[in-house]
């Protein structure tokens, strides 16, 4: 598969997920999740006219394009204009609500003054390996290509092929010259042709292109689904869709924003209703799971990919999710997507699909475990359900046992007894040893570097600040848990061992990961750099006050050491990853710091670096060209929405 680095635009709906570039080309598509599987090599179109050779849709020196979506809505425009011939052509793609298919209207106008004879093609090519091999068989009005687990049909409502190609249409499609006598093949790729007939000067003529995403099965019960979905109004189904996002939109403004008054205010809206769409299109709806983004590096040649679950930035997401009235969304990911991924152990490993199967993983992160404790508390505290909290006490209790042990390892803090040496003999990682550690060294949140990290440290330390909330909110109710399972008395012995170990959490911070001569903290006992992470000792994790001396000397230093020329701030200090760029959330977090300490001028600065810096659809990257001040890399990242919206909750919060 060719490289796609950018997903300009994306749409959706529960199951699919597509993605596009800025002219229209569609290039990638999911099915039945977010995360897996994406069925095409490339989908593309063109139209020839007056017996021209193809003219790319998504690709001609002719062509002049404009994109924009149907307004609080995933339905996405593009206008392509190709200025030899004078024909404009909007391209409107959306994915039905209720049904798993993806829709593709073109609207051709012809607005020269000769006539034009329009043919338009498809050439698409599957992914294809020896296990699965596709193949392609000609339907009724387009084509179906098949594998043995899945088909993939492409037709138009209402209009029937001139001509198709399976075997060699790769050599011919560029002269339009496709002919193939051979209704089934074994090729991978296929083109097929439908005729629009000459269009007049000032003409409209219409085609509307189905793709649906499907499991093999019997070809006649193929037909059959295939002929039903031929009959469906589509008009009615793109006026359906697009009330759907935008009664989805209203009904999400959590923050009550009202409409803007200024180009300022109208950038900030778009960017606030663009991340209200963006979540359920990275969302598992069954198991509430989120991907950090869709895919944009299959190859794995700049990352190692990014449309996997991360607990720690499903758990930013989950704030966001809870601050836009997602409740429910929120609420599955912690009883279901985190149940099923929890480790018997405690712990939750770097990364996993969203239906709760393990990802690939180089190592794990103990921030990760920590952070899912710290959001449940979170998500009490915008329901305030104590049910929630009962629910899901018993995982929190894992994770926090593996935290104490791996606490008290790694910092080698005295009180281990036997009974704890006799649980590590049972973990995965007593069979690990590492400079005389029974648990396998972790790494940092950016998961560059093994070792013992500030953030990991304040995650520890939140989390078990907050199962001792839990605890004091269940009251009696939590020893009356599962058949008096937990005692009062061992809650409160656990109580007074989390205290001592929050207390020695801070000293070992303070004595090891302050820099006497630097007069600031640093992110790790090895490299010691400046790190955007610190802040997360303040926000969101409350190990420090934001105004302490040792902490306005680090926000200092990370000012001389990570801001850049632009007002954008790097992760961390010769930071390589992609030209070491700055990154949206590293200003949104020195904002939160900011808004902390009531500095609203300087909060100002780093946020507006964010406004100004998102992508053509108010799409939030990952990283920012400090030359161009445009995103250039992994644009629509969960993460950056979430601080986003996390950030606009403080500025509009009333007292």
């Amino acid at each position: 598969m060719e490289n796609k680095y950018f997903n300009e635009a994306m749409i959706g709906n529960k199951n699919m997920l597509a993605t596009f570039t800025s002219k229209g080309e569609m290039q990638r598509i999911y099915f039945p999740s977010k995360d897996t599987r994406q069925y095409i090599d490339y989908f593309h179109t063109g139209v020839t006219v007056n017996q021209s050779d193809l003219i790319y849709l998504h690709d001609d020196i002719n062509n002049i394009y404009k994109q924009y979506y149907d307004t609080d809505t995933n339905i996405l425009n593009t206008e392509i204009t190709n200025t030899y011939f004078n024909l404009k052509i909007v391209q409107t793609d959306y994915i039905m609500i209720k049904e798993n298919v993806l829709v593709k209207k073109y609207i051709f106008l012809n607005a020269g003054k000769i006539d034009l004879d329009t043919k338009f093609y498809i050439h698409s090519e599957l992914l294809s390996d020896y296990n699965n091999q596709v193949g392609c068989r000609m339907i009724d009005g387009g084509m179906l290509q098949y594998a043995h687990d899945f088909t993939f049909a492409t037709f138009a409502k209402g209009h029937g092929l001139l001509k198709h190609q399976i075997n060699g249409s790769v050599n011919t499609i560029k002269r339009g010259e496709i002919y193939d006598k051979d209704y089934i093949g074994m090729s991978k790729d296929a083109s097929i042709c439908y005729d629009l007939g000459v269009i007049k000067p000032q003409e409209k003529k219409t085609l509307e292109i189905c793709v649906v995403i499907g499991e093999n099965k019997n070809i006649s019960e193929l037909e059959k689904e295939i002929d039903t979905l031929k009959k469906i109004d589509l008009n009615k189904e793109y006026t359906n869709t697009k009330a759907y996002w935008r009664k989805y939109v209203k009904t999400h403004n959590g923050l009550n924003l009202k409409e803007p008054e200024n180009s300022y205010e109208e950038k900030i809206y778009d960017i606030y209703r663009r991340s209200i769409l963006l979540f359920p299109l990275l969302t598992n709806p069954e198991t509430g799971g989120i991907i950090a983004s869709a895919e944009i590096d299959e190859n794995f040649t700049q990352c190692g990919r990014y449309a996997y679950c991360w607990t720690r930035d499903a758990v930013f997401m989950t704030k966001a999710l809870d601050i836009l009235k997602m409740e429910k969304e929120t609420e599955k990911f912690y009883k279901v997507f985190c149940k099923k991924t929890q480790s018997k152990n405690g712990m939750w490993e770097q990364r996993f699909y969203t239906d709760g199967k393990l990802a690939p993983c180089w190592g794990y992160q103990i921030d990760e475990t920590a952070s899912v404790v710290f959001g449940v508390y979170e998500h009490y505290q915008y329901t305030k359900s104590e049910k929630f909290l009962k629910d899901n006490l018993q995982m929190c209790e894992k994770a926090v046992d593996f935290l104490k042990r791996y606490i008290k390892d790694w910092l080698d803090i005295e009180g281990k007894d036997e009974h704890d040496k006799d649980i590590v003999q049972q973990e995965i990682e007593a069979s690990i040893q590492r400079q005389g550690h029974k648990y396998h060294v972790s790494y940092d949140l950016w998961e560059m570097n093994e070792g013992i990290h500030l953030y990991s440290l304040a995650s520890i330390y939140a989390a078990f600040e907050c199962i001792m909330r839990i605890y004091k909110v269940l009251g009696d109710k939590a020893s009356d848990f599962e058949n008096n399972r937990l005692k009062e008395e061992k809650i409160v012995k656990s109580e007074r061992e989390l205290e001592k170990l929050q207390t020695e959490i801070k000293k070992y911070i303070n004595h090891n990961l302050y820099d006497e001569e630097k007069k600031c903290y640093v992110r790790n006992l090895d490299d010691r750099k400046m790190d955007i992470s610190i802040i997360g000792t303040v926000t969101p994790f409350k190990v420090f006050k934001p105004k302490e001396k040792k902490i306005v000397n680090t926000i200092e230093r990370i000012n001389l050491s990570l801001r850049t020329y632009t007002g954008g701030y790097q992760r961390f200090e010769q930071d390589h990853y992609r030209n070491g760029n700055p990154w949206p959330i590293a200003n949104l977090w020195m904002t939160l710091y900011y808004l902390e300490t009531g500095e609203k001028k300087k909060a100002k600065e780093t946020f507006d670096f964010v406004i100004k810096t998102a992508g053509k659809h108010s799409f939030l990257g990952e990283q920012i060209d400090n030359n161009s001040l445009k995103p250039n890399w992994v644009l629509g990242l969960g993460w950056s929405h979430a601080m986003f919206i996390i950030v606009l909750e403080k500025l509009y919060k009333k007292d």
